[in-house]
């Protein structure tokens, strides 16, 4: 598999560099110099999410890794399943939330822990990492108790679900977290800068586990297919498909599987009161405003890092970003939408719900619609529990994890402490 960095298309590398390195030149991001079209795709929906998923991954990335190498790195990762739950006559729920994090990012962190784990050179390997929620327990139980791994996870003090916080801040051994006194986005700021500090990068081998990495974002492309093979032909014809998007890799990924020839026929991004995207698509300027906190705070980010790579498949494959369906949602209105698919009979969580409200309005009419629940709704326990006036009860996952006590360290958004940090 060859991969170009989109800001310097002549700095190319393979599969495993780019899992080592995460980021190229100017903190570019890599991606596919080709993304090869599937075939017999109604064959490929027959078959089982692990088997399916090595013949997608495997055509994707090539003869790079041994076959059988390959098979089992995602037979280690996919060990849970996907299911798709009926909401509406006419609209499904993917749910993602059925790994060991309760998080649709179990997929991509578990993947990524196989691909370094396989392709590392020797040496000592540190993963740095932001996380506005979700990505942080995923990485962090992906990679928890490897040798010569170690994880930093950077995430916003008090800007995360305190349930959320528990899951990745309570594990320690090879695991370090820190609470920085800013945002999302600062947080991802610190994360650029240290892959840009080239001494330090060789010193500790630097590496990132944010949909930055290349594997962590194919990984992603399986569960599209689960979610079409779980639908009829004739629905998969119309299929409409809303990405609750903060950093935009999920949706880098859905069309990633478009692209690959799964019949989707378009998507709608749906974002919080962090707007960039729904905005710069109607206005066709990118005006980023500073990051405000929300109920869906895995989706506060301003300046998603892989829209690059989204504006990048839609040149490639002559699509006009017309075409891509978007809307956003303030707290009142997320509120509003739960309250709604809960009374429908389904419990959900505010992400999924801002996902499934703007779908409800922009679905048309033979269309079949299709939103992504990227998280346990007991992840949001305390702003679910709030709007529903209902207990939840507590999956054994995060229950024994809220006992513990937190072991994060705190820290300024200053990346002078933080180079020190790494290094000591």
């Amino acid at each position: 598999m060859n991969l170009y960095n989109i800001k310097h298309p002549t700095e190319q590398v393979s599969f495993a560099q780019a899992v080592r390195q995460g980021l190229g030149k100017d903190q570019g991001l890599f991606f596919p110099e080709t993304i090869p079209q599937l075939h017999n795709i109604d064959e490929l929906l027959a078959l089982p999410l692990v088997e399916r998923s090595q013949k997608i991954l495997g055509a994707l990335i090539g003869d790079e890794i041994p076959t059988d190498k390959l098979n089992a790195m995602i037979e280690n990762a996919f060990t849970f399943p996907a299911p798709v739950a009926k909401v509406a006559d006419n609209i499904y729920a993917l749910e993602l939330f059925h790994g060991p994090t309760l998080a649709f990012k179990d997929f991509g962190g578990r993947f990524m822990a196989q691909a370094l784990a396989t392709v590392r050179k020797d040496g000592k390997i540190t993963i740095l990492t932001a996380t506005s929620g979700d990505t942080g327990a995923a990485v962090a139980h992906a990679f928890y108790g490897l040798e010569n791994i170690e994880v930093v996870i950077l995430y916003p003090k008090g800007k995360i679900s305190p349930l959320q916080e528990k899951l990745f801040c309570t594990l320690g051994r090879n695991i370090r977290t820190v609470a920085i006194n800013a945002d999302f986005d600062a947080c991802q700021a610190l994360v650029k800068q240290a892959f840009d500090d080239e001494e330090l990068r060789q010193i500790i081998g630097l590496n990132s586990a944010n949909s930055i990495n290349i594997s962590r974002l194919l990984a992603q492309v399986c569960y599209y297919f689960e979610a079409a093979a779980q639908l009829t032909a004739e629905q998969r014809q119309n299929l409409v498909v809303s990405v609750p998007s903060g950093n935009f890799g999920n949706l880098t990924a859905g069309l990633i599987a478009k692209t690959l020839g799964l019949p989707i026929k378009r998507f709608i991004a749906s974002t919080n009161a962090n707007d960039t995207v729904p905005r710069y698509l109607q206005t066709g300027e990118w005006q980023p405003h500073a990051t405000v906190a929300t109920l869906s705070n895995a989706m506060d980010v301003s300046r998603p890092n892989n829209w690059p790579r989204v504006e990048e498949l839609f040149k490639r494959n002559g699509w006009h970003l017309s075409e891509l369906g978007s809307g956003a949602l303030n707290d009142a209105q997320t509120e509003t939408a739960l309250k709604a698919q809960y009374a429908q009979g389904y419990l959900c969580e505010p992400h999924g719900a801002i996902a499934y409200q703007v779908l409800s309005e922009q679905l048309q009419a033979g269309e079949t619609g299709l939103f992504l629940c990227t998280a346990h709704p007991a992840k949001f326990k305390e702003s679910v529990e709030r709007i529903l006036d209902i207990e939840l009860p507590l999956p054994e996952a995060l229950d024994k994890h809220n006992k513990l006590p937190l072991l994060s360290d705190e820290m300024d958004a200053d990346f002078a402490a933080l180079r020190a940090y790494l290094l000591k």
